[in-house]
């Protein structure tokens, strides 16, 4: 039997090393990063986690997993900095799209697989690797410090595998005046989007909350009870009736800027973005026709048919309204393409 220990509670400042507890009764059963996440003062479960894996958490000495259970009297060891210094983005030769550049801003055309920035969370220099932030760094001198070391410049973001236009900062004061006009509503966001199915109507508004997804933490859903509100407005452009299926081009409209907002939305209402396979699209269109010669499945693109087509605000020094238009992406084009001829007539 082992001998009893004290029972003691340790909560070191965030970012110091080398605290030590030992469980009471009432905290035995827990798992060992569920243990430490509600003991720690202001740690993720993640970053414990990522202790435990580090081998910077011992249990009376000893390395342990995060699913451990601890029990009545383990004295658990924190030898690792709690929160790990935090990353800053480093340059990086990466070709750039730029509509337009002047001394407060620019305007670029992102292309799909490239990330904004590093997520928060990043703990290793690969992550902060190919992101439209080292490109900025390594072409722009200068660039907005707002939004911290992780996110020089970044006034808004477009997800990782959505194409089209994202305004940069190149200062603090046009920051601020430009993140003043997305968090008025001042500015306007068209997006084109290849959905599944047809919508009944050839527009609408959906105005669902939405959340993070409980069960499947890189969703997002409209079905949780603490969502922030988002409004989203489409309008359908072109149908197509396929042998691969149905499908409708929309231009999507939003005054709203939640994360996967279009592409949560539009699953919500059944018609999920073509390549989208987080939220429900399919991975392959199988020919539905019978009088057709051939059998062969379309594929997706590899990546969400969602393109961030024109967004228009007002320049934050002169106060002139600046207006911006892309054209759908190549890969696009060509899906859309195939559809087209594969269309019944």
């Amino acid at each position: 039997m082992r001998e009893r220990k004290q029972s003691h509670r340790v909560v070191p400042e965030t970012g110091a090393s080398g605290a030590t507890f030992v469980v009471t009764a009432e905290q035995a059963g827990r798992r060992l990063d569920q243990f430490l996440t509600t003991t720690l003062a202001d740690v993720s479960r993640t970053r414990v986690q990522q202790l435990v894996a580090q081998q910077q958490v011992l249990v009376n000495g000893e390395q342990q997993k995060s699913s451990y259970l601890v029990e009545s009297d383990d004295e658990i060891s924190v030898t690792g900095e709690l929160k790990p210094p935090p990353l800053r983005a480093q340059p990086e030769e990466i070709p750039l799209d730029i509509v337009y550049e002047d001394d407060s801003l620019a305007v670029l055309n992102k292309p799909a697989g490239m990330m904004v920035h590093a997520g928060a969370g990043s703990s290793e220099s690969a992550r902060n690797r190919g992101t439209l932030v080292n490109a900025l760094l390594h072409h722009f001198r200068k660039l907005s410090q707002v939004g911290g070391e992780l996110r020089p410049g970044i006034v808004h973001r477009l997800d990782k595998e959505t194409s089209g236009l994202i305004v940069v900062a190149k200062s603090d004061a046009a920051h601020r005046k430009l993140a003043e006009q997305f968090s008025s509503r001042q500015v306007k966001k068209k997006y084109f989007a290849l959905v599944q199915g047809w919508p009944r109507q050839e527009g609408g508004t959906i105005s669902s909350a939405i959340g993070r997804d409980r069960a499947r933490r890189t969703r997002m859903t409209t079905r949780g009870r603490q969502g922030r509100e988002a409004i989203s407005h489409y309008k359908v452009l072109e149908r197509l009736n396929t042998r691969w299926g149905k499908f409708a081009l929309l231009e999507v409209k939003i005054d709203t800027g939640r994360t996967h907002q279009i592409r949560v939305h539009l699953a919500s209402i059944t018609h999920p973005v073509v390549g989208d396979a987080l939220y429900g699209a399919a991975r392959e269109y199988k020919n539905q026709s019978r009088n057709q010669g051939t059998t062969k499945a379309l594929l997706p693109p590899k990546r969400n048919f969602l393109h961030a087509a024109g967004i228009e605000f007002f320049h934050p020094q002169t106060a002139k309204p600046l207006v911006f238009r892309s054209e759908l992406p190549a890969e696009l084009e060509v899906f859309l393409a195939a559809l087209r001829s594969g269309a019944s007539q």
